[in-house]
């Protein structure tokens, strides 16, 4: 049941907002939301313990073997907890803003957020495949009514981009579907495992690259990537939170539960261009945030450099790889989310996201700005900060990989250093401009967004053990697909 909550409440919640309007919208999401989060905290804890069962499964489609199963381990269980954990700060980020109470914009966050944890939850490939596409359509919705300009442009291409990719996992998918052994075909992922493991190394390699179109779209990962500045530029800061904090992670995600147990023969023979190809776009990303001056941009093309990253870890196929992918998609998602509330801070007091128009708004707030610095020395991976973990485990996996490619991947922490640190100096600090020369210090409510996440950026630092011994056990049970 609790399986079946944190998937259903969300949704149903969502929907009497968008449905019946309600005039205290906020309420009701932001308490909804923390709900949520400590269910989902029971479930993953006690799921841990063994006191709670791990699975909820029912028949879906039993004429084609399909069932409505869900199912929590060590893997999706942190995507599970981000995903709940982000949405009451996403949602607490609206506080004071016309967007509070707006009964339509908090109720597509809720449903955007049951499709993320349908997604995670999924046992079933078609299932998940079902959510995978439907988060689309909250997204799509929350970036084309409340984006900024040019926002039904770049909203449709953003959503016909990723449809198109997402063709490509239904066509792979199918594929493998139908040589499940028995009389009725399964989608059950363990299933799809043993039927992949048989398949020859030419069948290996096609579907290898059709399941891999369809996440590298999502995630973004280079070449893939050219409707993600704009899109996340556009959004709504609420949207560009969902979108990098958790929508991209499904990418991720599906490369770890699915790519890497299904096609360890494509992996070998694709692998290596896939690995140089994600260390390109960490370095492209990284020189092109550099070049940026709008705030929410920059952040765009770090978060890019980020997945970059991810993307070459995980196809190591070491257990080093995907920890470490694991870890930053969960320290990434705190990071950015942080970053882009900070960036939406900024620019309701200045109408500015220009760094040339930015400066002295340490002297305004010193909250603001310490908490600005701790999520960005997350983001760049200081030592005892979150970030620090994931991204010392992803980038010892690609040197144990190859070094050539270890050395070139590790120049990124000088070039991320180089933008984030322009970025916090040319705000926070010099002289204030114009434009910041009457800034308010920041509200209760807007602290209360900002001082949570800066607390988890150092205990994601200095404990990451807590996260790392959950997912082992999953991580070692993945891994025996792989051999």
């Amino acid at each position: 049941m609790y399986l079946l909550f944190i998937l259903l409440f969300p949704l149903l919640l969502g929907s009497f907002l968008l449905i019946a309007k309600p005039a205290k919208a906020f309420g009701l999401a932001l308490g909804g939301s923390i709900i949520e989060l400590i269910i989902s905290c029971i479930l993953l804890c006690d799921a841990n313990t063994g006191k709670l069962p791990t699975e909820f499964i029912s028949n879906w489609i039993p004429e084609a073997g399909l069932k409505f199963a869900l199912f929590v381990d060590g893997i999706n269980g942190i995507l599970i907890l981000l995903t709940a954990l982000l949405v009451p700060f996403i949602i607490g980020s609206t506080a004071g803003s016309e967007k509070a109470n707006d009964a339509k914009y908090q109720g597509l966050i809720l449903t955007m957020q049951a499709a993320l944890m349908g997604a995670f939850l999924a046992k079933d490939a078609f299932l998940f495949y079902f959510f995978f596409e439907a988060s689309l359509l909250p997204i799509y919705f929350i970036i084309n009514l409340y984006g900024s300009e040019n926002r039904t442009k770049i909203s449709f291409k953003f959503f016909v981009y990723t449809l198109f990719g997402s063709l490509f996992l239904l066509i792979g998918l199918i594929y493998v579907y139908l040589r499940t052994p028995g009389n009725t075909p399964s989608a059950d992922f363990e299933t799809l495992y043993q039927t992949a493991s048989v398949l020859s190394t030419k069948e290996q390699s096609l579907l290898f690259l059709a399941f891999f179109i369809a996440f590298a779209i999502k995630m973004p990962m280079f070449p893939f990537h050219t409707w993600q500045p704009d899109t996340y530029t556009v959004a709504p800061s609420q949207g560009t939170m969902l979108l990098s904090g958790i929508m991209l992670k499904m990418g991720t995600y599906g490369v770890i539960r699915m790519i890497v147990p299904m096609f360890p023969a494509g992996i070998a023979n694709w692998g290596n261009w896939v690995i140089i190809l994600s260390v390109i776009g960490v370095l492209y990303g990284s020189i092109i945030a550099i070049q940026q001056k709008d705030m929410k941009r920059l952040l765009a093309y770090s978060s890019f450099a980020h997945v970059g990253l991810m993307s070459a870890g995980m196809l190591t196929l070491s257990n080093e790889g995907i920890q470490g992918a694991l870890y930053q998609m969960l320290s990434h998602g705190i990071n950015i989310v942080g970053l882009f509330f900070i960036v939406e801070v900024i620019e309701r007091r200045t109408q500015s996201r220009d760094l040339d128009q930015l400066g002295g708004i340490t002297s305004a707030s010193k909250v603001l700005s310490i908490g600005f610095i701790i999520l960005s020395l997350g983001s760049v991976a200081l030592p005892l900060t979150n970030g620090f973990v994931g991204e010392f485990l992803l980038l010892k996996s690609v040197f144990d990989y190859q070094l050539t490619i270890g050395i070139i991947a590790g120049i990124t922490i000088i070039l991320g250093a180089v933008y984030t640190l322009r970025m916090i100096q040319k705000s926070m600090f010099g002289n204030a401009s114009k434009f910041s020369i009457n800034f308010e210090d920041l509200t209760i409510s807007e602290k209360l967004v900002i001082i949570p996440l800066c607390i988890l950026v150092v205990l994601g630092g200095i404990f990451p053990t807590v996260v790392l011994n959950y997912s082992q056990p999953a991580v070692d049970l993945l891994s025996k697909w792989i051999k």
